[in-house]
């Protein structure tokens, strides 16, 4: 209560001639929380709560600030406290990805979603962002042993085991870093993307030659954004814990922005097979982070809500595991871990 009575006074000094209501908007999987203040004439912004001792707002400031120059629709900011840990932002609304997508019009939603990404990549400059790097990387990786079998799994790894995941992640690793380098979100899904109806496409300009736009989604938590692997987000994209599609339609999906993203003279791969390899390797070592972040936010933060999300994840990381022989290893241990019997819930 006492976070919320700075806000409100923080508020009060920025606006104070208004009158307004303030109410609870989202939460995260970190300390920060929103809140949305409705004006006496009906409009509304977004207030940031990032307390200083947990977090830090200028990751957020100088992302939102790259976005926003590169065309997207990312939320404003039109004050800041940094001592205090407040953010004044325009409002995207409440209406996710997730809420808005169905059969119906995931084609138009994921091709504007598309669309904002070669945006973003398009502006991309090294030393903007920090790096993904293999550090990066592997710290990641190693969410998966110490939260995931060791944890949530109660395994404890054979020396046999632990050699083979290794050389698993040491091939993981050898892509992920060969890939094209561009700004990266890191969390580019349907719960990050919000739905905001606009009008007809328009062009982009300096987006290459002949590139039509569609209409920009809302962008958020994009604070943890680096500069890496080009088919990272569309890994976060496609392969979205929360929301699953038939491989026809991502495939569609992805050729359509392989060949934009080419038109636009962003280097994805020249041959579709090699960038799709990429992509499918970049979602393995998304998923193996995903299994140990989620199992981390249970067994050490208390935050049971992402145990559910958990066997889609494992679906995409199995699935993957089977199609590539260098991911083998990896596909042996899983099943040696989960035997297919006992995967409740879990479908291939």
């Amino acid at each position: 209560m006492q976070r919320q009575q700075q806000l409100t006074e923080w508020l009060n000094s920025l606006c104070p001639n208004e009158k307004f209501t303030l109410a609870p908007a989202s939460a995260d999987a970190s300390f920060r929380r929103y809140f949305r203040a409705t004006f006496a004439d009906g409009t509304t912004k977004v207030i940031m709560d990032a307390p200083p001792q947990h977090e830090d707002c200028r990751p957020f400031l100088h992302v939102g600030k790259l976005f926003e120059d590169a065309g997207t629709h990312v939320p404003h900011v039109y004050a800041q406290d940094l001592a205090q840990g407040f953010l004044l932002l325009s409002d995207l609304g409440n209406t996710t990805y997730l809420q808005a997508l169905s059969a119906d019009n995931a084609r138009d939603l994921y091709g504007a979603a598309l669309d904002a990404l070669i945006r973003i990549q398009l502006a991309s400059k090294p030393n903007e962002l920090p790096p993904y790097d293999e550090a990066l990387l592997r710290r990641e990786l190693n969410l998966f042993p110490e939260w995931y079998i060791a944890k949530h799994l109660g395994v404890t790894l054979t020396a046999k085991q632990s050699a083979k995941l290794e050389e698993v992640f040491q091939r993981i690793l050898a892509n992920n870093l060969a890939q094209p380098c561009v700004y990266v979100h890191r969390d580019y899904h349907s719960r990050n993307l919000m739905y905001i109806p606009t009008p007809s496409p328009l062009t982009e300009e300096g987006g290459g030659e002949g590139v039509e736009f569609l209409s920009n989604p809302g962008i958020i938590d994009f604070q943890d954004a680096v500069y890496g692997p080009i088919t990272y987000d569309l890994a976060s994209l496609f392969k979205d814990a929360y929301i699953r599609w038939e491989e026809q339609e991502i495939m569609d999906w992805l050729i359509r922005y392989w060949e934009k993203a080419r038109r636009a003279g962003l280097p994805v791969r020249e041959d579709f097979g090699e960038f799709y390899r990429d992509y499918e390797m970049m979602g393995v070592q998304r998923h193996i982070k995903v299994l140990g972040i989620f199992a981390r936010l249970y067994h050490r933060d208390g935050k049971d809500g992402y145990l559910k999300d958990m066997p889609l994840v494992f679906e995409y990381l199995h699935k993957a595991c089977a199609r590539y022989i260098d991911l083998k290893p990896l596909l042996n241990l899983l099943d040696e871990l989960e035997p297919r019997d006992v995967q409740t819930g879990y479908t291939f």
